[in-house]
């Protein structure tokens, strides 16, 4: 009788598995399709979407949009939310900018010093998260608004300038005729991917996201692994950060004002769950890419930037009713 129990149980296990994989994989679908018809929609639109000059810019564009965003499909996996991207990214970027003018650091010393300060700050949020227990939305908030004021005094509110053509090499520079941002890009999806696919870290990450609380009684380390999501967060945001100020060859405290928007909205567009224990990468760059066509194509066909804004918003809206939707769909079948 247990036996039978047990194979009952397995196969209503495995079929919730299937159910949720077939979910995220039509969220993926669709994201890529709608990518598509907006990419031919732009070619015929704009004379300029397809120059060289525009593509590069796209991809230059994308690279950061889409390494942050792999960071906060890590955090919401978990079924958390990190509002402070954009402060972390103008942070790390900035003191990238500075150790390079003011020490004389490498480009690549700089991208360590900017990873760093991208981790100092998600550790800060990790542990606010596991061991404070702050809810993320409160703590991220809180280093949103902590990371922007200290932006803020180590500059003087004042742009770094004066920086070597040497820091450019990371935002503006080419392998092969590729745009190094797109290799980092693929090498930062390539890795994550494998970690949350192919390790016993990256199980225990969506289980945290399916049920904390069972997780933890399963002996998962719950506070542990939370930490070292926003650690690991943080560290992809301080390299976004730092290759956004490469771009510009300068560090704009500025810099993210609004970045958490583009970034969940390539999440969720992509597949992640607001409600934890879904998302996978590759969905992420889809959702990233169409948040970049996104902006691009206002900026070619001249749309005010108000309206950029309001559309992201409203893909933000139908991203995470969609979301709702397949999530009442599988308890229902459930």
């Amino acid at each position: 009788m247990a036996t039978v129990d047990q194979a009952v149980g397995w196969r209503g296990r495995l079929e919730e598995w299937l159910r949720e994989r077939i979910s995220v994989a039509v969220s993926e679908v669709t994201a890529a399709t709608a990518l598509a018809v907006l990419f031919i929609a732009l070619s015929l639109a704009s004379p300029y979407f397809l120059t060289a000059d525009n593509l590069f810019n796209i991809g230059s564009q994308t690279a950061v949009i889409a390494i942050i965003a792999v960071a906060q499909t890590m955090v919401i996996i978990t079924k958390g939310i990190d509002l402070s991207v954009g402060s972390v990214a103008a942070l790390a970027g900035v003191a990238g900018a500075m150790v390079v003018r003011d020490l004389g650091f490498s480009v690549w010393e700089a991208s360590a010093v900017a990873v760093a300060v991208g981790a100092a700050a998600g550790l800060v949020n990790g542990l606010l998260v596991s061991f404070a227990r702050l809810p993320p939305f409160i703590a991220t908030l809180g280093m949103m608004s902590a990371g922007r004021g200290l932006v803020f005094i180590v500059t003087g509110a004042v742009g770094v300038y004066s920086l070597p053509e040497s820091f450019q090499l990371l935002g503006n520079g080419v392998i092969a005729g590729v745009p190094f941002t797109i290799v980092v890009t693929a090498a930062v999806a390539l890795a994550v991917g494998g970690l949350l696919s192919q390790s016993r870290f990256g199980q225990h990450v969506y289980a945290m996201g399916s049920n904390l609380e069972a997780a933890r009684r399963s002996g998962i380390p719950v506070r542990r692994n939370l930490t070292a999501v926003y650690v690991l967060a943080g560290m992809l945001v301080g390299l976004g950060g730092v290759i956004a100020a490469s771009r510009v060859n300068s560090g704009q405290p500025n810099y993210g004002i609004g970045l958490e928007l583009d970034v969940i909205a390539a999440a969720v567009i992509g597949g992640a769950s607001l409600f934890g224990g879904q998302g996978r990468i590759v969905g992420t760059l889809i959702g990233a890419f169409l948040i970049a066509l996104v902006r691009n194509g206002s900026v070619l066909l001249g749309i005010n930037i108000h309206y950029q804004q309001l559309i992201v918003g409203l893909i933000i809206w139908a991203a995470v009713y969609f979301d709702q939707f397949r999530r009442r769909r599988l308890e229902s079948r459930g």
